[in-house]
C-alpha cells in the first residue's frame, strides 16, 4: 500500500472526528483525552497517530522502541541506540555523551508526525530507531508486515503511575489545575490516561512477543535493573547483531551498561540542562529509577485496588509484575 499518497488530515476533519469520540479530563484537569481506536490520547497526539498510521513506511532494518509513558523509555532508547550503533560509535565516543536519548531516538508521535504529517524519514541512515507509545494494534500495517524489530519495555503499573504523575508535575505551568494523585489514580483505574488503558497497551505487545518472538521482544524494567548484562545480550541477539566473543572479552557489554546506567545518564550535562520541545526539562526524565518507590506515594488501599484491576484484566495471559526490590 502506497501510504505516502494518502492526503494528510485537514484540521476541520480532525475537529469533526474529535466530536465523535468519548472524552475525559487529562492529568492537567483541563485538556481532554480522547478515546481513539481503544487508546486514550490528547488531540495533539491523535493528529500525529492518525498521520503515522497512514504515512509511515517501515524498512526491514528499522527498530521500534515501544513503551507506556514513564516505563523506562529513556533507558531503553539509550540501550537500543548503543547496541545497534556500536559498530559506528564506541561507548567512549557515543553521541549519548552530548545528546539526549530522546534526540537520538525520536518519538514517532510527538516528535516527528506532530510537526509534519508527512516527514521525510528516508534520508535517515539504517538502522533507523524510533520511539513509540502507541498500542501494538494501532501500529501502521507496514511495521507489522515488515521484518523490522519491535522492542517493548514494561514497568510494574504502580511505579509507572507514580513516575507519570511526578513527571507531569515537573513542568506544569503556574495556576494549572492538575488532578490530585487520588483523582489521577481513579482515572487510571478506569484506564483513562495517556496511551492507556495500561493493560491493553502492555497486553498487545506481550501477546505479540509470544506469537512472534522474532518480531517483538518484551522486556521488563525490573529485570533490566536486576541483570543488565544478560538483558543486553538478549537485546543484541534479538536485533540479530549478537556480541562477539571478542567484544565480550573486551568488556563492551559492561561499557554499554555503564554508559547507559541511570546515574551516568542523569549526571551528564546534556541531561541536567535544557528543555524538550514539549516543555519538559531534560532532567525530568531522570527522577529515581527505583523499583518499589510507589510505596512512598500510594496508600496500600490505592495500590491494592489498582493491582486487583490489572490482575483481572491480564488474567490468563501469564504476564506478572515485580512491585518491590
Amino acid at each position: 500500500m502506497e501510504t505516502s499518497k494518502i492526503p494528510p488530515i485537514k484540521e476541520e476533519d480532525l475537529q469533526e472526528l474529535l466530536l465523535t469520540l468519548p472524552s475525559e479530563k487529562n492529568l492537567d484537569g483541563t485538556n481532554s483525552l480522547y478515546l481513539y481506536q481503544g487508546a486514550w490520547m490528547s488531540a495533539y497526539v491523535l493528529r500525529a497517530v492518525y498521520s503515522f498510521q497512514r504515512h509511515f513506511i517501515a524498512q526491514d532494518t528499522d527498530i521500534i522502541v515501544g513503551s507506556m509513558p514513564k516505563s523506562g523509555t529513556t533507558w531503553l532508547k539509550a540501550l537500543a541506540f548503543s547496541v545497534a550503533k556500536r559498530h559506528i560509535y564506541g561507548p567512549k565516543e557515543s553521541p549519548l555523551l552530548t545528546t539526549t536519548p530522546h534526540e537520538l531516538v525520536r518519538f514517532i508521535e510527538t516528535d516527528l508526525y506532530s510537526k509534519d504529517q508527512q516527514p521525510n524519514l528516508e534520508q535517515l541512515p539504517p538502522p533507523r530507531i524510533f520511539g513509540c507509545h502507541s498500542h501494538y494494534a494501532n501500529l501502521p500495517e507496514s511495521i507489522r508486515i515488515s521484518k523490522c524489530k519491535v522492542v517493548y519495555i514494561c514497568r510494574n503499573p504502580l511505579d509507572q503511575i507514580v513516575s507519570f504523575f511526578q513527571f507531569a508535575h515537573r513542568f506544569k505551568q503556574d495556576g494549572t489545575p492538575f488532578l490530585s494523585l487520588d483523582e489521577c489514580c481513579d482515572n487510571i483505574c478506569r484506564g483513562v490516561h495517556s496511551q492507556g488503558p495500561f493493560w491493553d497497551n502492555v497486553l498487545g505487545y506481550w501477546k505479540a512477543s509470544l506469537e512472534r518472538p522474532d518480531k517483538v521482544l518484551f522486556l521488563k524494567y525490573e529485570d533490566l535493573k536486576e541483570d543488565i548484562v544478560s538483558n543486553l545480550k538478549k537485546l543484541a541477539e534479538f536485533l540479530e547483531i549478537p556480541f562477539t566473543d571478542k567484544e565480550e572479552k573486551e568488556g563492551v557489554i559492561e561499557e554499554i551498561s555503564r554508559l547507559c546506567s541511570f546515574d551516568n545518564l542523569r549526571n551528564l550535562e546534556v541531561n541536567k540542562n535544557g528543555v524538550r520541545p514539549s516543555g519538559a526539562p531534560n532532567s525530568a526524565f531522570f527522577r529515581k529509577g527505583e523499583v518499589g518507590d510507589w510505596a512512598n506515594y500510594l496508600s496500600p488501599s490505592m495500590a491494592e485496588n489498582f493491582m486487583n484491576i490489572v490482575k483481572e484484566k491480564l488474567a490468563g495471559s501469564g504476564l506478572t509484575f515485580k512491585t518491590s526490590q
